[in-house]
């Protein structure tokens, strides 16, 4: 049948690689911090609520210009208020704010007047300038660093930018900072500028990752089949997938994210395995001088039901991240799921095609260098058979070594961690958390009781012991509220008092500011008050302390605020976009579990499926349970931090370390079923299919250890903790499985298994 097929397969498969260019040339990269929101979050929803009234957290665009010996030098503030002012006419900029822009209120014999934060045009009364900027509060660490030595530009854009938006906005930028000639003493921060970098560091990533997975497929294929057709079809059996899997992407509209430089590396690595057991069954077959067409027909009975199964297994492995609250994880599931089928298709449908062409003396050499592997097999055999025992304790005893390290795990979750070791990101990134008051933003929302509004004195006294406290936490360097005009009117009108930068004692004097502030500052007020003025805001930057200290700090002022606020006034709640990823650190392992869960009992069910027997279930579980304890105890032992994008290392491990599993136990059954007792069906398989295991093992240890060259640290952290536990995997199914088998398997030999 497959004979008669073969020119209808062939065109199939030449009409869909057409489709596929076409198709994969409309994929998009993209990146935002949205990806990471846990879906049906309360506190999600609440954030997206005050988001409506107040905006969102992070539309905010960060130039921080340096200068020595200070930054009050007239050519220096000349180049930054020309940039500031350049910067308010991109078209996706709403709001510029800097001290060259900033006027502040300053009483004078004639009255309230506004004037320059910083006389430009009179560099004599620059060290003036510098004293007041200093006793006003709410510009340091935020448009001016402790020593004066750079200042920021702060630019307001548009909300949720686009990944085109964000890439035309920070080149824009870029040029201006040229024409200015300030680019040098530049750092930036902001939401449109991690997405420019990062998505450009992840067309490079996902570039190298092939390139890597390629040339490493490449060799060790030339090194198995040597000759150009067996070389040509499985390289281009396992290239054709990709390219399907890429189309496939394009067509159902996919765009490519931060965790899809994983999928040329499981596409090429899956293919691999699929094309290298299907071609050594299929040499094997014409060694023993079958024909082209019986040797095909035993290919695909005895190893294609195996490699179904071993793909299969490995999509459930995938699909089982659809449980995630993170549509990223999802996407990024379902997507290597259909990846992972596409190439078994591929293999099952076109390699076998391709290969039916040809004589076993076109495909390899003669000598293949079989016997090289008889006394590693061997050893491997009388291992398991004399030492079961020993093994068996090795066994517990790694065990427990795993549930130790397990239990050192945790999620204090960084964004430093997480940028590009040495990118302009995270060197802009670690500037502003040196100089400035971080990136991480916490905001306070509070909503005011009737009959009270956000701007009555009673409410702000509330306000003003809440930020006090924020303030008491040195990590917060940032904290803004109406407040923060309030206390600045009191000191301008004490002469400037720092003493003074607090809100006033009296009522009349409150009055008398507040009527000020509705005149003059009518703007800065909209910012932190809602029109009806049933609700306000306190706006924090802080530094990158991790997930669990910012949970830490946050249910401490939680407390404070119940207890120490009042509550029959007004209601306080922190939210923000940072609040909303530290939450992923809460679903990580949840998710985590529930995912794995059902991956274990749908692959146990088909694994029962397979041998109808619980003994044998548990026996096939075993080596493949203990590998992803062993990654979990790498994970503690590291002191590495559980996050999403390392969570999805678990699914990875267990949907493909199953592979081997199967492919050995299927074997295993076939030898029992002819009558072979457990040891000889055992030294049987291993010596039949130890050499595909082993080799299929050596290509996905090192296709994903090659991750471990990426310059970030999630991608190296995925990469080398899933070689290492894939190698671990090998292991276990070649010096325990066995011995379980023969130890183990007291099934009727006669009994049928399917």
């Amino acid at each position: 049948m497959l004979l008669k097929l073969r020119p209808y397969i062939i065109g199939l498969f030449l009409v869909l690689s057409v489709a596929s260019v076409f198709f994969a040339s409309r994929l998009r990269f993209s990146f935002s911090f949205d990806q990471f929101f846990p879906e049906g979050d309360p506190d999600l929803e609440f954030y997206q609520e005050f988001s409506k009234e107040f905006g969102t957290d992070d539309n905010f665009l960060l130039i921080a210009l340096e200068n020595q010996p200070d930054i009050f030098d007239s050519l220096f503030l000349a180049r930054t208020h020309s940039l500031a002012l350049d910067l308010r006419s991109l078209p996706l900029v709403s709001r510029v704010q800097s001290l060259t822009t900033l006027q502040l209120p300053v009483k004078t014999p004639f009255g309230i007047s506004l004037v320059p934060a910083i006389h430009l045009q009179q560099p004599d009364l620059y060290s003036q300038d510098k004293e007041l900027i200093f006793k006003d509060k709410r510009w340091k660490y935020n448009l001016i660093d402790s020593a004066a030595t750079s200042l920021v530009i702060a630019a307001t854009t548009k909300e949720n930018l686009t990944v085109q938006e964000a890439e035309s906005l920070v080149s824009q930028v870029d040029s201006l900072l040229e024409l200015r000639q300030v680019s040098s003493k530049a750092h930036i921060l902001g939401r449109s500028f991690f997405q420019k970098e990062l998505i450009d560091f992840q067309k490079k990533e996902m570039a190298l990752a092939f390139i890597a997975s390629i040339l490493l497929v490449s060799v060790i294929m030339v090194i198995l089949y040597r000759k150009p057709a067996g070389i040509i079809i499985s390289l281009g059996s396992i290239a054709l997938s990709l390219l399907l899997f890429l189309g496939y992407l394009g067509a159902t509209g996919s765009e490519l994210n931060a965790i899809s430089a994983l999928f040329p590396v499981i596409m090429l690595i899956v293919g691999s395995s699929d094309v290298i057991h299907i071609f050594s069954k299929y040499l094997d077959e014409l060694e023993k001088n079958q024909s082209r067409e019986e040797a095909m027909r035993i290919t695909i009975r005895e190893i294609g039901l195996a490699t179904f199964m071993t793909s299969f297994t490995t999509a459930i492995g995938f699909a089982s991240l659809a449980t995630s609250r993170l549509h990223t994880i999802r996407d990024f599931g379902w997507d290597a799921a259909a990846g992972v089928m596409i190439a078994y298709i591929t293999v099952i449908l076109l390699t076998t095609t391709l290969l039916s062409y040809y004589h076993k003396d076109q495909l390899f050499h003669q000598q293949r260098g079989a016997g090289k592997w008889q006394p590693l097999l061997k050893w491997i055999f009388k291992t398991n058979h004399e030492n079961g025992k020993q093994l068996f304790a090795f066994s517990i005893g790694l065990f427990v070594l795993f549930l130790v390290g397990i239990m050192w795990i945790h999620t204090n979750y960084r964004i430093e961690n997480n940028l590009p070791k040495n990118s302009r990101v995270l060197s802009d990134f670690l500037f502003f958390e040196k100089n400035y008051a971080g990136f991480r933003p916490m905001e306070f929302a509070i909503t005011i009781k009737e009959p009270y509004k956000a701007d009555d004195f009673e409410i702000l006294q509330e306000i003003d012991r809440l930020e006090n406290k924020i303030e008491s936490a040195k990590v917060i360097k940032s904290s803004l509220s109406i407040n923060s005009a309030y206390k600045s009117l009191h000191m301008m009108q004490h002469g400037n008092d720092p003493a003074y930068y607090r809100l006033p004692d009296s009522l009349p004097e409150f009055t008398q500011y507040r009527n000020l502030i509705r005149k003059f500052m009518k703007e800065e007020s909209s910012l932190f008050l809602t029109a009806d003025k049933s609700k306000t805001r306190i706006s924090c930057r802080m530094q990158d302390l991790g997930a669990e200290e910012v949970k830490r700090l946050g249910s401490d002022l939680d407390q404070w605020v119940n207890t120490h606020l009042d509550t029959s006034r007004l209601t306080v709640r922190r939210t923000g976009t940072g609040i909303i990823l530290d939450k992923n650190s809460e679903y990580v392992t949840e998710n985590l579990l529930q995912g794995l869960a059902i991956s274990v009992l749908i692959i146990g069910f088909l694994m029962a499926l397979l041998f109808r027997s619980a003994r044998m279930l548990v026996i096939a579980l075993i080596p493949n349970i203990l590998p992803l304890l062993f990654a979990a105890a790498l994970i503690g032992y590291m002191g590495i931090a559980l996050e999403a994008g390392v969570a999805i290392m678990f699914t990875i491990i267990f949907g493909i370390a199953v592979d081997d599993t199967i492919h050995f136990l299927t074997r295993y059954k076939l030898c029992r079923q002819k009558g072979m007792d457990p040891v000889s069906a055992t030294r049987t398989t291993i010596m039949e299919t130890g050499k595909a295991i082993i080799i299929t093992s050596v290509i996905l240890f090192f296709g994903f250890f090659n991750m471990v060259f990426s310059s970030s640290p999630p991608t190296f952290t995925v990469g080398l903790l899933i070689s290492v536990t894939l190698f671990s995997a090998l292991v276990f199914d070649l010096l325990l499985l066995p011995a379980l088998l023969m130890r183990f398997d007291k099934t009727d030999k006669n009994k049928p298994t399917l």
